[in-house]
């Protein structure tokens, strides 16, 4: 009786090794490499770097890495949070501040794309999906915009809006 090699990291082997690609190994490949985080990881690349490059174009602004997110900051003010699993909720997102009550009222008109964050929600800051199917990223660079404009000093804002 031959055995079997067991596991997705065993399948992903027979993949490779076999000398023809048909279109059901490739599937077959796609779904070892998502479940292997592959694919995943590079989605989250990929957004944190857009996100990365719309928060870094407003004047002075920085970006930080904290307990494995980004923080981007103008001075030493956070304005965005870029959160991936936090504690374990699965969920990728931007936080931004906003403006009180507009919060809550983002959430109530679209939840499926706004979330309350933890242990900031109450404070006025709210939470965009990016792990969604699509992600309007001008809604995201509006979002983020708001929020930067709530913490830069009086002086960047006039130098951003020159």
């Amino acid at each position: 009786m031959s055995r079997r090699p067991q596991g997705i990291a065993a399948s992903c082997r027979i993949r490779e090794r076999l000398p023809s690609i048909s279109v059901l190994s490739v599937r077959t490949g796609e779904r070892c490499l998502r479940r292997l985080g592959v694919i995943e990881a590079e989605r989250n690349r990929e957004r944190l770097q857009k996100l990365a490059k719309i928060c870094v174009a407003f004047p002075g602004t920085a970006k930080e890495k904290m307990h494995g997110h980004m923080a981007f900051k103008v001075g030493k003010k956070t304005f965005a949070y870029y959160l991936n699993d936090h504690h374990g909720d699965g969920i990728v997102s931007v936080c931004c501040k906003v403006l009180a009550g507009d919060n809550e009222r983002l959430i109530e008109a679209n939840p499926r794309k706004f979330y309350m964050p933890a242990y900031i929600g109450a404070r006025g800051w709210v939470a965009l999906r990016l792990d969604r199917a699509s992600v309007d990223w001008s809604e995201v660079q509006e979002l983020v915009r708001g929020s930067y404009e709530q913490m830069a000093s009086k002086k960047l804002l006039r130098e951003f809006n020159a």
